[in-house]
């Protein structure tokens, strides 16, 4: 039995490639400052717009901007955490905590929605008086903030989960700006108080729906569940396919991190062990077509050992 191990970074380029490979996580570093920054004042503008109007829309809008100004810090805390060298007590560094600040950001989104949610339920019951132009105002510059902010991140959105939450908490964040604007506007033509808190409630189910998906990919990524954007399938087919393989056992896919998955696998060949070369391709194709590049091989050249496959089961 001969056993090997090959790793890359998820910074190397091949030519004609078919998977995307994200960028490193410092890229994000000057987008973390500079949203935090944009959203801290305006947290502070909003707020003192709420209490000089008199406006609970406009305070509890802040508060829930406070809150995405926290799941900005949680991210970039965990993309600032994955650079940290490996050592003998972490060996893979702390990359999982990518994992751990998107799981947080999802959990941060959902209690930022209940909030939300009992505040219109609140005003429901008892439509306060707002003056609604005032409220449209300061909201509007909130689209312009967060959208910004939002666009900072919307191009790592679908290769990095955690960058992926930051990204859905401020795009979250202006669509109830959007909302704001347009209850106030409303409010503002018809005297209905009861338009703003309807309105909050059908953007807070919009927003769940987009959270929970995020919520349930950071679960499975912390169970250690094979990547979304992996075909489990056609990675044992790909490996059962290459020349002197009998059979494929022990295949194991995980993310080591929200950007970087990480596989081992036993590969039966009787003929005996192909050498370093045969790796060498094996890894080179796990990492260019499924975006794999860090892969643990074990060549088994006897019989088959009776293993305990999967189940197809979710």
């Amino acid at each position: 039995m001969a056993h090997a191990h090959h790793g890359h970074g998820h910074d190397h380029s091949h030519e004609g490639g078919g998977h995307h490979h994200p960028a490193p996580p410092d890229r994000w570093d000057r987008a973390f400052a500079i949203g935090i920054g944009l959203n801290l004042a305006y947290v502070a503008a909003e707020a003192g717009a709420g209490f000089w109007t008199g406006s609970v829309a406009l305070l509890a809008d802040a508060g829930h901007n406070l809150s995405d100004v926290l799941g900005l810090a949680v991210a970039w805390a965990g993309a600032a955490l994955a650079r940290t060298p490996p050592s003998k007590r972490f060996t893979y560094g702390l990359k999982g905590s990518t994992i751990l600040a998107a799981l947080a950001n999802a959990l941060l989104l959902l209690v930022a929605l209940g909030a939300i949610a009992l505040e219109a339920a609140q005003r429901l019951t008892e439509p306060a008086s707002v003056p609604g132009l005032t409220v449209s105002a300061v909201a509007a510059i909130g689209i312009v903030i967060n959208g910004l902010t939002a666009w900072l991140f919307a191009r790592g959105r679908e290769g990095d989960v955690n960058i992926r939450g930051a990204y859905l908490h401020m795009l979250a964040d202006a669509a109830v700006s959007a909302g704001v604007v347009l209850a106030g506007i409303g409010i503002w033509l018809t005297g209905f108080g009861w338009i703003d808190p309807v309105v909050s409630l059908l953007i807070a189910g919009l927003i769940f729906w987009q959270t929970w998906g995020l919520l349930r990919e950071t679960v499975e990524m912390s169970l250690a569940a094979v990547p979304r954007a992996i075909d489990y399938d056609r990675v044992q087919g790909a490996l059962a396919a290459l020349p002197g393989v009998a059979a494929v056992h022990d295949l194991h896919i995980w993310p080591m991190s929200t950007t970087e998955p990480v596989l081992t696998a036993h590969l039966l060949m009787p003929a005996g062990h192909p050498g370093d070369s045969f790796l060498a391709d094996v890894q080179h194709m796990l990492h260019h077509d499924f975006g794999i590049g860090h892969a643990t091989l074990q060549v088994e050249t006897g019989a088959a050992p009776c293993v305990l496959e999967p189940s197809s089961a979710v």
